[in-house]
């Protein structure tokens, strides 16, 4: 049980010393966390941002990585003054469950 609560607390220590960019040259927000990059890929056209897939590292899956690379990219998303289009399943239900972002959807 221990070992469990360990790998998690060290991916969250990890994750929490860096930081989501966006990575516009391959259409992806990025964060580096549990040795490797979570990812959230999208398509941008006429003002509305489409969020088409997102993926975490299974080393950091279960630890909020992938809640904090879409909230961090949605809040990059507002001050960019784009719409969303949640065609990934997981920004779907993060959406659905913050809806402090309900202005953003298209």
């Amino acid at each position: 049980m221990a070992t469990g609560f360990a790998s998690l607390t060290a991916a969250y220590i990890l994750v929490m010393s860096a930081s989501v960019r966006n990575n516009a040259a391959l259409s992806r927000f990025e964060l580096d966390a549990g040795g490797g990059t979570a990812v959230a890929n999208y398509e941008v056209r006429d003002g509305v941002i489409t969020f088409t897939h997102t993926e975490v590292p299974l080393a950091a899956r279960r630890a909020g990585i992938g809640s904090r690379l879409i909230r961090e990219a949605l809040e990059t998303v507002r001050t960019l003054g784009l719409k969303v289009v949640p065609r990934c399943s997981f920004v779907r239900d993060y959406l659905t469950k913050h809806r402090e972002f309900d202005d953003l959807v298209a």
